[in-house]
């Protein structure tokens, strides 16, 4: 049977769009999917990927907690948060970890929790775990280097070089230290 080059070239089209679809699919792109261009100038976007370490707490009345009272250790992937910090005060211990896949582009900030573990507020005996697996977005600020945004029941969010800073109004003002 003789194949004709007609075949031969439908055959390597669809090999062809199989491959593209593939590569969709699976983002191997090691830049984020909506980052500016970098090309003639243009200035990309920041990045938040990285480990950041606790480094303090302010509270409302200007106490400065510091470890051993606060410790936390925050990581953003490319696609996932995993978020841990443990606070000893007057009340006892208190702890919350969280995992996510989130998703930043020049305007907004998208995040599915996949798990989160703390205990309960008035019994801090009581470990809770939940499974929302519901996405919420939010807006994103950029200017310059910095980003800023407020996941939905969270402090906001200021990335700015090596410096994260979270700030809960009214409560307290964390700020974090990039390790890697």
């Amino acid at each position: 049977m003789k194949i004709s080059d007609d075949h031969v070239l439908i055959k390597a089209i669809l090999v062809i769009l199989a491959c593209l679809t593939l590569a969709s699919c699976t983002n191997t792109s090691t830049e984020p999917e909506s980052s500016p261009a970098t090309l003639q100038g243009e200035i990309t976007q920041p990045s938040i990927e990285g480990t950041y370490r606790f480094v303090s707490r302010e509270l409302p009345d200007g106490t400065i907690l510091q470890e051993p009272d606060v410790t936390g250790l925050f990581t953003y992937t490319k696609t996932r948060r995993n978020f841990n910090i443990a606070v000893k005060d007057d009340a006892g211990q208190t702890f919350g970890s969280r995992v996510s896949e989130y998703r930043l582009t020049p305007t907004e900030y998208s995040e599915m929790d996949i798990l989160a573990i703390s205990n309960d507020e008035a019994d801090r005996d009581r470990v809770v775990y939940t499974r929302t697996e519901k996405t919420k977005s939010v807006p994103v600020k950029f200017e310059g280097n910095r980003i800023e945004y407020q996941p939905e029941g969270e402090p906001v969010l200021v990335f700015e070089g090596t410096k994260l800073t979270a700030t809960s109004e009214g409560a307290f003002i964390d700020v974090w230290e990039k390790v890697e």
